[in-house]
């Protein structure tokens, strides 16, 4: 699988460390030479013409080399830790509804001119902007902003919205990107500000006609193209050609001393086995993840040079329906499915380098478990261990009948199902048919249907056109975000504030259309998952935990998705050309781009 936009948020497992020599600790280094980084970046499909816009989700931009977030996060348990970005430092207020951010002190634009608060103010102005269109240029679901405003010549304050109590607001601000004003101000009218106010007030009719206004605004802003790339990041983009990007080092950077590549080369890939292709050539100084099969991974490692960093990474691969379609509607049904199938033996195919089989479901990938449950917790929870016999009385229990070794629905009509996967991600093709297989022997006949590209998925995913079908899930390091992924707005819930609401409609981006309200979850007379799932994002770590364990116990008994496999986030790197590579020693940072490595002072060139 090609690592995509939301998991790089997207990243427990034991760290690990793969033929490490020539790691060190981070230092500075003098910027010199004529040195050349050769990688690729998996969240930015190269394409010659597309406009240099991070707004614009197909835009050529490279998130953390010359798209520059205010922060970088940490992945750590506390989703306000970040590395700095743009921003220097930064403080909430003792109530925590204001958050103030201190620019570097000598930030500055790739044309010599500095870094501002308006420039900043006019960023956010576009993405609350963006956030309120037709479509969402990145997988940010929400903020809950009111108002941005500059405090002396680099500070900017940003408020809350009325009642806000957001205990993630510094991360929501944190990860978003800064672009210059000079650009962008032409693209927004002076009054936005008032228009987000007014699509945010208490008057229905005013709302609804600011929404449309921020809508209208975001179609233009997401498809500008800037005549130049005006970068505050290491690098600036220099040429883009079929074959990939290459960019130069930012002379005016802040930090420029420890930025030692000169260049940056991006090469253009069609799939992973392109990738594969220049890892065993030796091609590239360093490749995110991809899924590998075994012999793969043992080539790319003979190559000279090459090795592999290992580090946590928080998601799941899992299975979705549709409970809009029967007959997933129906909890007996996805528990069956679960107890049919192996997630040891589909894992061992899918993803045998870089995936663990999921344990118990829970909604959490597994090491989290036992971060968030008491071990009586845990144990109380189903581990759903591969068990046709259990499948079986569940589905007889449903009304299904068994008539020559194939399963019939309630109705009487035979069920087959259509297992939906993507173009490109190997490990989902590979996995689908130990599935097809094992649903197919218990007796659901099932074929695989590949969409053409990821893009192509998610649109039919989000118009509720697949019944059954792999997603990402349990994507941390946090509760909320994990089980926001569930309940969440893939779900129709929307949260503002301190409040959600529900809609179950696919125009309201609900494919996955679960129960507002389960009341059937044992030992619960009634649970709404949403709510739940908001009402933790506005808890401290520690107020948390209980209710964490009911959202796991709500996930273990509902199983909305049923989880394959976590991954662990294997990368490459090549040692000929570079040194001093960051170690799983440094956390979350092997989980952010290696731009932002060089801005903590790692990669030397020889």
């Amino acid at each position: 699988m090609k690592r995509l936009k939301y998991v790089t948020v997207s990243l427990t497992a034991a760290a690990l460390l793969v033929a490490a020599a020539g790691c060190t600790s981070s230092s500075s280094s003098k910027a010199g030479g004529n040195s050349t980084f050769t990688t690729i970046d998996e969240t930015t499909t190269i394409t010659v013409g597309a406009p240099m816009n991070p707004f614009n989700a197909k835009g050529n931009t490279f998130p953390g080399y010359d798209s520059m977030q205010l922060g970088f996060s940490k992945g750590a348990p506390d989703p306000n830790d970040f590395y700095p970005g743009i921003a220097a430092s930064w403080s909430s207020s003792a109530d925590g509804t204001s958050f103030t951010v201190t620019l570097q002190k000598n930030a500055k634009w790739s044309d010599g001119t500095p870094v501002t608060p308006k420039d900043v103010i006019t960023s956010f102005a576009i993405k609350m902007a963006v956030l309120a269109g037709p479509t969402q240029a990145s997988p940010t679901s929400g903020l809950d902003l009111a108002s941005v405003t500059a405090q002396g010549s680099n500070q900017i304050v940003f408020t809350q919205v009325a009642g806000g109590k957001n205990l993630q607001f510094p991360s929501q601000i944190l990860q978003q990107f800064v672009v210059p004003d000079e650009q962008y101000g032409s693209q927004v009218p002076a009054d936005v500000w008032q228009t987000i106010a007014a699509s945010q007030g208490t008057d229905a009719t005013a709302a609804t006609a600011a929404q449309k206004q921020l809508s209208t605004i975001a179609t233009k802003v997401t498809a500008y193209a800037p005549p130049k790339d005006i970068s505050a990041g290491p690098f600036v983009i220099k040429t883009i050609s079929p074959g990939g990007a290459f960019l130069d080092r930012n002379k005016y950077f802040y930090d420029v001393a420890k930025i030692s590549p000169a260049h940056v080369q991006f090469r253009a890939f069609s799939g992973n086995q392109q990738v594969d292709n220049y890892l065993i050539s030796g091609q590239l100084d360093m490749a995110p993840y991809i899924a590998v099969a075994t012999n793969i991974h043992q080539q790319i490692l003979s190559t000279k040079g090459n090795q592999a960093l290992s580090s946590p990474s928080y998601v799941d691969a899992e299975i979705a329906f549709n409970e809009s379609v029967a007959p997933y509607n129906n909890v007996a049904v996805r528990q069956a499915i679960a107890y049919v199938l192996d997630r040891k033996a589909i894992t061992k195919v899918g993803e045998p380098v870089s995936g663990t089989a999921q344990g118990t479901p829970s909604g959490m990938i597994q090491p989290l478990v036992n971060t968030w449950l008491t071990p009586d917790q845990a144990d109380a929870l189903n581990p759903y261990n591969p068990d046709t016999a259990k499948a079986t009385s569940l589905l007889q229990g449903a009304g299904f009948k068994l008539v020559s070794g194939k399963w019939m629905l309630p109705s009487g009509q035979p069920w087959t199902i259509n297992l939906e996967t993507v173009n490109g991600f190997n490990d989902w093709i590979s996995a689908s048919a130990v599935v097809q297989s094992e649903l197919t022997d218990f007796g659901i006949p099932t074929k695989t249907s590949v969409a053409a590209d990821f893009a192509t998925y998610q649109t039919n995913m989000a118009a509720g056109k697949y019944s059954v079908g792999w997603w990402l899930g349990a994507l941390g390091p946090t509760p909320y975000q994990a089980y926001f992924r569930y309940w969440g707005q893939d779900d129709g819930y929307t949260q503002t504030g301190t409040g959600v609401s529900h809609a179950d409609s696919v125009a309201s981006g609900n494919w996955v259309h679960s129960p507002e309200v389960y009341t059937d979850v044992p030992n619960m007379p009634q649970v709404n998952p949403g709510d739940l799932t908001n009402t933790i994002s506005l808890q401290t770590l520690a107020e948390q935990k209980a209710n964490v364990a009911t959202l796991a116990a709500v996930y273990n008994f509902e199983m909305p998705m049923v989880p394959i496999w976590y991954y662990t986030n294997v990368q490459y790197v090549n040692t000929n050309r570079f040194t001093n590579w960051p170690t799983p020693a440094t956390g979350g940072l092997l989980r952010q781009p290696p731009g932002v490595w060089m801005m903590q002072g790692y990669i030397q060139a020889k």
